[in-house]
């Protein structure tokens, strides 16, 4: 991303000299390595800080994630059944992983208006 980020920034200012927009004097390598002193090494996008709004959508990925997952097609397969656990052995990393992943199942609907709003906001805020 940075190299195409470069090459369009040089490309523009190729054709800013050549139409005559900048200046003589300044050669396009000077005032490209005055944007990166001025500006940074990378585009401002990246500059953005990870917030709470980010998080929250990072977990409801993660819960669209687990939501989709088949047990018949998937989870039977290798072991991860929610029929194969009895009640002592709920209390392992893997028992609790399954039992995780039979709640978002269990919430789908909500997990859709949470989208629903998750998009309307992302719309609206852009």
């Amino acid at each position: 991303m940075r190299f195409g980020y470069w090459l369009t920034m040089a490309a523009n200012m190729f054709v800013l000299q050549r139409n005559n927009q900048l200046s003589q004097s300044a050669a396009p390598i000077s005032s490209l390595l005055l944007h990166i002193r001025t500006h940074g090494s990378s585009p401002s996008k990246s500059n953005k800080k990870m917030g709470l709004w980010t998080i929250l959508e990072g977990f409801l990925l993660l819960a669209n994630a687990l939501a989709i997952l088949n047990e018949d097609r998937f989870l039977a397969p290798r072991g991860w059944s929610f029929s194969e656990f009895s009640a002592g052995r709920t209390k392992s990393f893997k028992g609790q992983l399954i039992g995780l992943i039979y709640a978002t199942q269990y919430m789908r609907v909500p997990l859709i208006l949470l989208n629903a709003i998750c998009i309307f906001v992302k719309l609206v805020s852009g």
